[in-house]
């Protein structure tokens, strides 16, 4: 019996003609065996929202909370240096700075001591090669003091704090205009306790992925300091006859669809295998969540950031690169990217039951 389905199906294959083949490779890749298996995938096309939002978001709140417990442990367990030396006090030019901007949020999350954590322990990793690192945290919380997990961070870091506890609060600052002063006192004080070559700003929920440093290595040191690389790579078959437009066509649509309704996200993960893999692509007018200035960049970026007023549909982001593109200069994102974003409850936007989505 099987042996004659399978005679059946090798004159289907001989009597049929190409399209036929192509248009069954299509309706059974899209039609079934995707949403098969991307239904639980996040960033797919095919993601059943309705089925997974709910305990995908609660499942990640649980880990998160378990990850900011862990992060303090972390600390907890870390022996503290020397207190005759006190954390950052080394008098030289680092190579890049690491400013962790934080608020004081909800406790259980821990959210700055997880970028914090994070980074560290991949800095000891990282050994040798990031010798020229340093890492700062800025406090902008108001009442600076009652920041719990920056307490703590003191022993291992420097701590600058933006204390306004003497000054008269200003009715007229929105909560778009505040998050814009504290970013620009960050980015001030970065370059005035160390005065680095390069300033990574970075919010207090983004964590940093493993292979972070020897991608900003590569991008620092052998890729933007030699300019843009081009390069073209050709290959010819031989002896073989090449397929035809049609079919190249096809495939080529084929491709692109699958990437797409997958999920790009997806497809860009592939590119982790490498640092030189690694795309730099111009920025879109959206988030800041880690934001890479080469000091004269972030001296201009400075300037224009004081001179603007932010309001809501008009925050730090959005005016940075809008005035960016005024000026004539250029910023570019990295993808993919190198911090995961875990904060679902935000210090701008009060937000009792999150979601991922």
């Amino acid at each position: 019996m099987l042996h004659q389905a399978w005679q059946l199906y090798g004159r289907w294959c001989r009597w049929s003609s190409p399209f036929i083949h192509l248009l069954t490779l299509a309706v059974v890749t899209f039609g079934v065996l995707a949403p098969l298996i991307c239904h639980r995938l996040l960033h797919s096309y095919f993601y059943l929202r309705r089925w997974h939002l709910n305990p995908m978001s609660q499942q990640f709140l649980e880990q998160n909370q378990q990850e900011g417990q862990a992060a303090l442990h972390y600390f907890e367990k870390l022996q503290i240096p020397n207190a005759s030396k006190p954390a950052g006090s080394d008098a030289f030019q680092p190579l890049l700075l690491v400013t962790i901007i934080t608020v004081q949020r909800r406790n259980d999350f821990h959210y700055v001591l997880q970028v914090a954590s994070r980074f560290h322990s991949l800095l000891q990793k990282c050994g040798a090669r990031c010798r020229s690192h340093r890492i700062l945290l800025c406090n902008v919380e108001s009442d600076p003091s009652s920041h719990q997990d920056v307490r703590l961070l003191s022993s291992f870091f420097r701590v600058v704090s933006r204390d306004k506890a003497g000054e008269d609060p200003d009715p007229g600052v929105n909560q778009f205009e505040k998050e814009k002063q504290d970013y620009v006192f960050c980015l001030e004080q970065s370059l005035l306790a160390y005065n680095p070559e390069y300033v990574l700003i970075v919010e207090d929920d983004a964590v940093p992925e493993e292979e972070i440093f020897p991608v900003l290595q590569h991008l620092l040191l052998a890729r933007f300091s030699k300019g843009p690389v081009r390069s073209c790579a050709c290959s010819r078959a031989a002896g073989r006859a090449s397929p035809g437009w049609p079919v190249v066509l096809f495939f080529a649509v084929y491709s692109m669809a699958l990437a797409e309704l997958v999920g790009r996200h997806y497809v860009l993960e592939l590119r982790r295998l490498a640092p030189a893999l690694y795309n730099v692509v111009p920025v879109t007018e959206c988030c800041t969540p880690a934001m890479l200035f080469p000091a004269p960049s972030a001296h201009r970026a400075l300037g224009y950031l004081k001179g603007l007023r932010c309001r809501q549909g008009f925050a730090k982001d959005t005016a940075l690169y809008s005035l960016l593109h005024t000026k004539g200069e250029n910023a570019y994102v990295v993808e993919p990217n190198l911090v995961r974003h875990v904060g679902m409850y935000s210090s701008l936007r009060l937000n009792d039951n999150p979601k991922l989505l």
